[in-house]
């Protein structure tokens, strides 16, 4: 049966933060530099409120949210943060792995102690807390070394529900993420996963964009399936054919 995502949103938030003295906690995997946007330090967290079956978080780590990962409070993953990037002289920071718009108060903690430290940071997320949260995007407006990038599941509400295996009315909050973060003059742009998707669907998603911002039907971003086994057998179990893909060694230079 398809899910409510804000309700799923809502209940992995409650295993993987926790208050503590100093901030809410969230739990983390790992501190990595990766390849992408030429170069940037991410942390991994643990947690999603969708289930996409094209993602390339391992198993465990997407479906034990309680066991996966350790807690960490905003000022060590920030330090971590810095750290890193200033051992491999890059500037550009990011959480990824899990949703990282998951415990607000963790997430803004985060960007306070980034403040003043001459980097820029890219929120990936899929936009669903940003949307049910009535003043997620006008706290992010504060922080204005911040871009976010707003991974649309499909282009229309049957991709989406395709997609994520939640009710279809999920895309319409990550448009409605979208609408909120542009009023709130946050820097952001879309992005979406095009390898299910039709030319038809996608001109379609563009229209939707366009009542939202021309920005951001110019600016949209065709993200494409990376076939990591792990990916290959998922997408296998749910009988998910696609268009386009790219063994992780041949993945275009435009979408690094």
């Amino acid at each position: 049966m398809p899910y409510d995502p804000v309700e799923r949103h809502i209940a992995i938030e409650k295993l993987v933060t926790r208050p503590s003295p100093e901030g809410q906690e969230r739990k983390y995997y790992r501190t990595r530099a990766a390849r992408w946007y030429g170069g940037i330090v991410t942390a991994d967290c643990v947690g999603c409120g969708l289930l996409c079956r094209f993602c390339w978080v391992s198993d465990f780590v997407a479906n034990r949210p309680a066991d996966a990962g350790s807690f960490y409070t905003p000022r060590r993953i920030a330090e971590g943060l810095i750290s890193l990037a200033r051992k491999c002289k890059l500037d550009l920071l990011r959480i990824s792995g899990g949703e990282p718009a998951l415990g607000k108060q963790h997430l803004l903690a985060v960007l306070e102690n980034l403040r003043g430290k001459g980097c820029r940071f890219i929120l990936e997320t899929n936009g669903i807390p940003i949307a049910y949260d009535e003043d997620y995007a006008e706290n992010l407006a504060k922080y204005d070394f911040i871009h976010v990038r707003v991974s649309l599941k499909g282009c229309n509400e049957e991709e989406f529900a395709m997609l994520t295996g939640a009710k279809p009315e999920g895309f319409k909050m990550q448009l409605e993420a979208l609408r909120k973060l542009v009023e709130a003059g946050v820097s952001c742009h879309p992005s979406v996963m095009a390898s299910f998707s039709t030319r038809k669907s996608l001109q379609f998603l563009r229209k939707q964009l366009d009542q939202i911002s021309p920005k951001l039907a110019d600016e949209l971003e065709i993200e494409e399936l990376i076939l990591y086994p792990h990916v290959v057998r998922k997408l296998q179990k749910h009988g998910l054919k696609y268009h386009t893909g790219y063994a992780p060694e041949n993945v275009p230079p435009e979408q690094i």
